[in-house]
């Protein structure tokens, strides 16, 4: 009985404390309330110059940026919003872009200091902002609380949402050193408006705020948290207000695609695993590919061929690259003049024709003519089906006989395309990816990805590098592809399904500090068309 009393008057004294928490007022840095320094911030921002006054700097290169040291007045107030900040519960949040975690949205939260910061943010600061962009700023709140931890990173991006017209970074960090990562990184852009290449880092520093209007060429990312020790904690989120005018989206030109080159079996039995020659045996694999659409054929050229391409791939000979731009993709591609022979070999064999109908062979896809259709064995039912049709359209009249010849026509434009092709010999290491875009979206279609690995022995999951499916707009992976030696992945996709390689982090490197066996992997990444 006491321990129940004991309990229920504890309850009754946390309500009570509970209704008598009041939000903690933040006040702000001097240089906001300053109207001789709001002014002259204003006059630098309209003309997209350089201004520093005191704690607050406004920088124009590579966009227009603002920079406010101790940005609330008191340490002790920032120092118990840190504590309450990391009270909260945190989700992990990883995909194509990110990895790190985040907090629930702040806009409810009622702990005093958070509370605070709040309306602060949203009140008078954002009546400040308003007046230095002259912009009217809507009151909609926008925040959350980010954690970054080691490998932890947000990839290039420009912040574009509907209604986001200034994005905001407050750091709650320990002392922090650029070796850490972690930094603001900002990206020049090219003609296109696509990101180009950094040009400046902000490290995070302690009750600094950063902000800088969303606007085309806003191009930025948080570099990977390198410091096995140390915790990123930020406040970020945006101001609502009408959107900067944007030009049309950037298309980029598609990668040519080119039929097989004519190169009979021989070329298959030079380089390729008896095992998978075997008729027999690629029934087997055509039964378990059309059931899930996906298969991993290990082993599957020749050891000594495997052994002598892996090794060429290592010679300086070859010139490598990079392929951007940095907010649809960074990592190396090979020029195809100057790969070693064997290598250029390899290549031939991926494009050959031999290839395309062992893939047919494989997948029951129709990469080849000598393939058969998948309806082949319905239309000789269909054939009979459409001649008691067409009987009974002709005995119907004239708008029957024109539905006939409707379909007569449809049936001659039926026509076999031809099998195309076009792949890359790509090169991966530390701080490399591939992410989703808009452009991948449109243009999706029909198509068998196949990738074969070089130099991944030993490779761990969680060093990324990895291929994921997913779903159109959906968060949810589908399937995710393991680098492995010497494993010929193949997977069909369809029009609603995208791909993406996940960053190479630093565990990477840091996993292979004693270890002769390469950091850098290597693979032949092809794709099909029927």
């Amino acid at each position: 009985m006491a321990s129940k009393r004991h309990q229920t008057e504890s309850s009754k004294s946390d309500k009570k404390k509970k209704k008598t928490t009041r939000e903690e007022v933040a006040g702000l840095c001097s240089c906001v309330e300053d109207e001789r320094v709001t002014a002259a911030v204003k006059e630098a921002w309209s003309r997209r110059s350089h201004y520093s006054h005191g704690d607050l700097e406004l920088a124009c290169h590579p966009f227009t940026h603002c920079i406010i040291k101790n940005f609330v007045s008191s340490d002790t107030f920032v120092e118990n919003l840190q504590r309450e900040l990391l009270d909260l519960n945190f989700r992990e949040k990883s995909n194509d872009l990110y990895k790190f975690k985040q907090s629930d949205d702040l806009k409810k939260r009622t702990e005093p200091h958070i509370a605070g910061l709040r309306a602060a943010l949203f009140g008078r600061f954002r009546s400040w902002l308003s007046d230095v962009l002259g912009v009217e700023l809507e009151p909609t709140v926008d925040i959350s609380c980010a954690r970054y931890e080691y490998t932890d990173v947000l990839l290039c991006h420009d912040d574009e949402l509907e209604g986001r017209r200034v994005a905001f970074i407050l750091y709650l960090v320990p002392p922090w050193q650029s070796s850490d990562g972690g930094t603001l990184d900002l990206y020049t852009t090219d003609s296109n408006f696509q990101p180009q290449s950094i040009v400046k880092s902000l490290v995070p520093s302690w009750n600094t705020l950063v902000l800088f209007e969303v606007s085309p060429v806003s191009f930025h990312q948080v570099s990977e948290v390198l410091s096995q020790d140390k915790c990123r904690l930020s406040l970020s989120g945006w101001f609502h207000g009408p959107s900067l005018q944007r030009p049309p989206r950037y298309i980029e030109p598609p990668i040519p695609r080119t039929p097989h080159l004519p190169r009979d079996e021989t070329i298959l039995i030079d380089w390729v695993n008896p095992l998978y020659l075997d008729i027999s045996y690629q029934e087997q694999i055509q039964g378990e590919f059309e059931d899930s659409s996906e298969i991993q054929l290990k082993d599957f050229l020749k050891e000594e061929k495997f052994k002598e391409v892996n090794e060429a791939l290592q010679v300086a000979q070859i010139q490598w690259t990079r392929r951007g731009p940095h907010n649809k993709r960074c990592y190396e591609v090979a020029s195809l003049e100057t790969l070693p022979p064997c290598v250029s070999a390899c290549w031939e064999l991926l494009s050959s024709e031999a290839f395309f109908l062992l893939l047919s062979n494989f997948t029951g896809l129709r990469l080849h003519y000598l393939c058969p259709a998948d309806d082949d064995d319905d239309d000789e039912d269909d054939e009979e089906k459409d001649k008691d049709k067409n009987k009974r359209e002709h005995e119907g009249g004239e708008e029957a006989t024109g539905s006939s010849a409707e379909s007569a026509k449809a049936g001659r434009e039926k026509e076999l395309s031809t099998p195309v092709c076009c792949g890359e010999l790509r090169r991966w290491s530390h701080g490399d990816y591939t992410l989703l875009h808009d452009g991948e979206a449109v243009r999706a279609e029909f198509a068998l990805d196949l990738v074969l690995p070089f130099g991944c022995t030993g490779w761990k999951s969680e060093f990324g590098g990895y291929t994921c499916y997913v779903a159109n707009e959906e968060d949810e992976e589908l399937l995710t592809v393991y680098p492995e030696d010497n494993s010929l992945a193949l997977v069909y996709r369809d029009k609603e399904t995208l791909k993406f390689v996940k960053h190479v982090n630093h565990k990477s490197s840091s996993d292979f500090a004693d270890s002769s066996t390469s950091r850098i992997v290597h693979d032949f990444s092809f794709v099909y068309y029927e």
